[in-house]
């Protein structure tokens, strides 16, 4: 995965009725006539397909990823229970093919939350009255926030700087640009050894595979 340090982007805010949108659902993020591939690219078509979409095909021009001041944002801002509803990973892979690799919101659907890392997106917890201060101010006259996962800090346009917590493993793979597999294989020594010792100690067990 491309290694996440420092963020500067534009954020898009996601709403719905005046609020950051709730209970963003894996369906509503990629619909289900997208999952027919394994691949990881080629989604950013089918990223919140029905949001974005007309009836005739045509595109919204008022969904907030079709405006031209957001076509490129690569923060996206929510509400509550974002992720919810089934376990797709083409969400997460639908959002960082649109560039998107940083979601603030103030909760997030616990198998969507530990896709996002496995993909190398950052997903931040904000209390719910700082993600509409911070959707208010995405919607104005300057987009590009700033995301420092070092510090663990979202700095808005205005210079306001808001502190999420993140657990230090996930931390420090992301920041490494490691996913799971990529932070077992940085422990190869020590697998290898414990293998060598274990072919020593119960060689019957060798013998058995």
């Amino acid at each position: 995965m491309t290694p996440f340090t420092r963020l500067d982007g534009t954020a898009a805010p996601l709403m719905d009725k005046g609020k950051p949108m709730s209970n963003v659902d894996t369906d509503m993020i990629i619909p289900k006539q997208f999952l027919k591939t394994t691949e990881r690219t080629g989604l950013a078509k089918g990223l919140f397909y029905e949001l974005k979409t007309r009836a005739d095909g045509s595109e919204d021009p008022n969904f907030v990823l079709n405006r031209p001041q957001y076509a490129k944002a690569s923060i996206l801002i929510a509400g509550e229970n974002f992720g919810c509803g089934s376990s797709r990973e083409h969400a997460p892979w639908a959002l960082a093919d649109q560039g998107i690799t940083c979601i603030i919101a103030p909760s997030f659907a616990d198998i969507f939350h530990n896709n996002c890392y496995k993909n190398g997106i950052l997903p931040v917890r904000l209390p719910a009255e700082v993600c509409e201060k911070l959707a208010a101010e995405a919607g104005g006259p300057n987009h590009v926030f700033s995301v420092d996962l070092e510090s663990q800090t979202v700095t808005t346009p205005s210079g306001e700087v808001h502190h999420f917590d993140v657990d230090p493993g996930r931390k420090s793979n992301l920041i490494a640009g490691l996913d799971e597999i990529g932070a077992s294989l940085t422990a190869g020594s020590h697998i290898d050894r414990f293998e060598e010792q274990r072919r020593l100690t119960t060689p019957w067990l060798e013998r058995a595979r």
